[in-house]
């Protein structure tokens, strides 16, 4: 059983308006084996929740589509993931059946969890095409996730999720996050969303360098709407009419982690890391098509200070053509049709529990 607390102080000059805003985030969780509770060999539960306060400086004070912080998020108390794990064949097979969140196992570079902004986590294809925003921070859904391992340099991973973490959602503006606000709506009333990657590991220089490089799909099943034409195939700014109806949604990503320089006398593992993630989506359902980021990250590289990290990244969010040509058919400005970030994130150990 344990806690965390998350603080965070942000000022913007420029975006929608200049402003400062604080949010933080304090986390409650529950781990246990429950062969020492009485039961059986190789089952775990977990569980925990939030309490989220404050304010966004993404919705106040900057806009865009990739979040400042991957913390924003409704002010609220809330249920985030509960489920049970069994293990099977000397962990060669795991099934992990509960509420889940997509976000911690899928489409995710070890390099990204040491920048702030939130596309480095769920990343903002995602974010924006999955309904709600997916099974992800803060919203988990119930599911099923079955991992396999059949050798130590490869591994499968399947997950089946409620697609909408608030389906239905016609209150409050369509926030999902208000329209489940407690994170206890369970239903299982949206088409499911089927999430397969594949991962094989390996290791360069005789093992000196470790790397690992995943591919992944995605898809929800159900019907989606088309961004420009309508039911009728005239222009939906035009007519005002709901689009043409179209059958599924999906995503194809990669991702390669990579440790390129192995620092001296360092921890396994620390040095120079790249990573990068591409993934791409149809245009003609979703409002991103195209994903793409890439960063350093610099580890174990000051003496004396083993849990410091340097980070450098890019990120590239690509807005969809057909969501430009429904503006342009609107009269509405188009854009640059692409947003993008730089970020440098230092992450400095306090002492133990502060950093």
């Amino acid at each position: 059983v344990g806690a965390l607390y998350y603080g965070e102080v942000f000022h913007n000059w420029g975006g929608i308006t200049d402003g400062g805003v604080y949010d933080g985030v304090l986390e409650l969780y529950m781990n246990a084996d429950m062969q020492e509770l009485g039961l059986w060999k190789g089952l775990c539960f977990h569980a925990d929740g939030y309490q989220i306060h404050g304010r966004s400086i993404t919705r106040d004070y900057v806009g865009g589509l990739m979040p400042v912080s991957s913390l924003e998020a409704e002010p609220s108390t809330r249920l985030f993931e509960l489920w049970f794990e069994q293990h099977f064949f000397n962990d060669a097979l795991a099934v992990k059946i509960g509420q889940l969140a997509a976000d911690a196992e899928f489409f995710y570079a070890d390099g990204g969890g040491y920048f702030i902004n939130g596309t480095w986590g769920w990343a903002s294809k995602a974010a924006e095409n999955a309904r709600g925003g997916g099974p992800a921070y803060p919203l988990a859904t119930p599911g099923v996730r079955v991992a396999v391992t059949p050798t130590e340099q490869t591994h499968l991973k399947v997950g089946v999720f409620n697609g909408d973490p608030a389906p239905d959602c016609n209150k409050d503006g369509g926030n999902p996050q208000r329209c489940n606000p407690d994170g206890l709506d369970w239903g299982l009333r949206d088409r499911p969303l089927l999430i397969v990657e594949g991962a094989y590991s390996y290791s360069l220089r005789g093992g000196e360098l470790p790397g690992a490089l995943k591919v992944g799909v995605w898809n929800h099943f159900g019907t989606f709407e088309n961004n420009r034409i309508d039911v009728g195939g005239a222009l939906i700014a035009v007519t005002n009419n709901p689009g043409k109806p179209i059958d599924g949604n999906y995503a194809v990503y990669a991702v390669l982690d990579q440790l390129i320089w192995a620092a001296p006398g360092a921890e396994e593992g620390q040095g120079i890391g790249f990573f990068t993630r591409f993934g791409g989506a149809p245009e003609d359902r979703n409002l991103i098509d195209f994903y793409f980021d890439v960063g350093l990250t610099f580890t174990g590289m000051i003496p004396g200070r083993p849990d410091d990290a340097l980070a450098i990244g890019y990120a590239y969010t690509g807005t969809s053509d057909d969501v430009q040509a429904f503006n342009r058919d609107a009269g509405e400005p188009i854009g640059s049709g692409h947003e993008a970030l730089i970020e440098v994130a230092y992450t400095m150990k306090v002492m133990d529990g502060w950093t």
